[in-house]
């Protein structure tokens, strides 16, 4: 894929998770690899209107080390390192999501673990619920590369961590892969968080049921979600030119 083509993919993520409440203003961000020592990134310029209107020309080449310049009155992001450090970590890893859901943030403020108590309701969600979500435990800005490997050790292989008092970092094998992970933590996230509102705390999912609750492939989970969540920007005016 062109590198023009990439930015607006990652241009379309920023708007996706926007649109669907997981940042709010000009906060969060997305990357995805370029090589061994650079990704796009989206950035911060001159005229920021946050993540919600974000355009290919914000998302920039950044070097992974932190030097260079993104240019035209471009910068990258305080917590560039949480997306330099994992891309270091996981060489699996393409594409890096860093958001700050307001469900995620009050689940494990309030230490409530997020449990299978769905199945078919929401599979990916379900799926992550089995797999576990690890927590960062500290309330800092990830703003260096010592920080940044902190973060990576604590999520380890999982594809998902919740930072404690600040938000979610979701890798993927492409920014469609970790958009929509993002999102299905956020859903996970909100069922845990309201079903606790109601004072209920249904059984997990049991054995007999899991063995019929597949991973739907890449097909049905990342490519037809992600053409909705396309479709769902251009209903609201918010297609990425």
């Amino acid at each position: 894929m062109e590198k023009d083509d990439v930015r607006r993919t990652v241009a379309q993520a920023c708007r996706v998770l926007a649109l669907a409440g997981l940042t709010e203003d000009i906060l969060g961000h997305v990357s995805v690899r370029v090589d061994d020592d650079t990704m796009l990134l989206r950035c911060r310029g001159p005229h920021e209107q946050g993540l919600l209107h974000t355009t290919p020309d914000d998302v920039r080449e950044v070097r992974l080390d932190g030097t260079g310049d993104p240019g035209d009155g471009y910068r990258a992001p305080h917590e560039a390192s949480i997306h330099a450090e994992l891309l270091r970590a996981r060489p699996e890893v393409r594409a890096v999501v860093h958001a700050h859901p307001r469900h995620a943030v009050l689940a494990e403020l309030a230490g409530l673990p997020l449990r299978p108590v769905f199945g078919a309701y929401h599979i990916p969600a379900y799926r992550l619920a089995v797999d576990g979500v690890p927590v960062y435990p500290r309330s800092v800005l990830v703003s260096t590369p010592a920080l940044g490997r902190e973060l990576a050790a604590a999520m380890g292989e999982s594809d998902q961590c919740m930072l404690h008092g600040h938000g979610i970092a979701v890798v993927g094998t492409s920014v469609q892969q970790a958009v929509l992970r993002a999102l299905a933590l956020e859903e996970l996230a909100r069922w845990t968080v309201e079903l606790t509102g109601l004072g209920a705390s249904p059984p997990d999912v049991p054995p007999e049921d899991r063995r019929e609750l597949p991973d739907l492939g890449i097909e049905l989970n990342d490519r037809t979600m992600w053409r909705h969540h396309l479709a769902r920007l251009e209903r609201a005016g918010l297609a990425v030119g």
